[in-house]
């Protein structure tokens, strides 16, 4: 591990609609084999579905929904002494968006039946009102770092 640079950070164009780097990169987290514009389709039509069902901003929809679900600690593996302990470490918030971000395009490609588009607006819909399999997943992450929370010490 030592003597390794640290990558060089990539910057991301904001997106066509909303100029919002954010927004791209969430984007670029649901496009597939290079398809940007399909990517956009589906997001932008979620954002009309959310505004449809709610009569409520989707762009403010979609923030207090990252919020919501994005995750405060994650575990991480350390080994110490021949033993493997589960270290809670707090998150920095780029590893918190993509994180929300993975945990929302997982639980909106598991559904079936539906058109992405409203199996995404769905989970929005579902984070932001502390709903859904998101919100479950953050929550479990956190029992699982107070469980853990004796070994917090291990930290780096």
């Amino acid at each position: 591990m030592r003597g390794r640079k640290k990558p060089k950070k990539v910057k991301i164009n904001s997106d066509p609609k909303y100029n919002r780097q954010d927004f791209a990169k969430f984007i670029n987290y649901i496009m597939k084999e290079g398809k940007k514009t399909k990517a956009q389709k589906i997001f932008y039509s979620a954002f009309e579905i959310i505004e449809e069902k709610i009569k409520e901003d989707p762009v403010k929809v979609f923030e207090k929904a990252m919020s919501n679900g994005s995750p405060l600690v994650e575990l991480r593996a350390r080994r110490i002494g021949g033993a493997n302990y589960q270290v809670p470490t707090p998150i920095s918030e780029n590893r918190r968006f993509t994180l929300i971000s993975r945990w929302i395009l997982e639980a909106s490609r598991k559904r079936k039946g539906k058109p992405m588009a409203e199996k995404l607006a769905n989970v929005i819909l579902e984070t932001y009102q502390n709903q859904g399999e998101v919100i479950k997943r953050k929550e479990d992450t956190h029992r699982m770092a107070e469980a853990n929370r004796a070994f917090a010490h291990f930290a780096r």
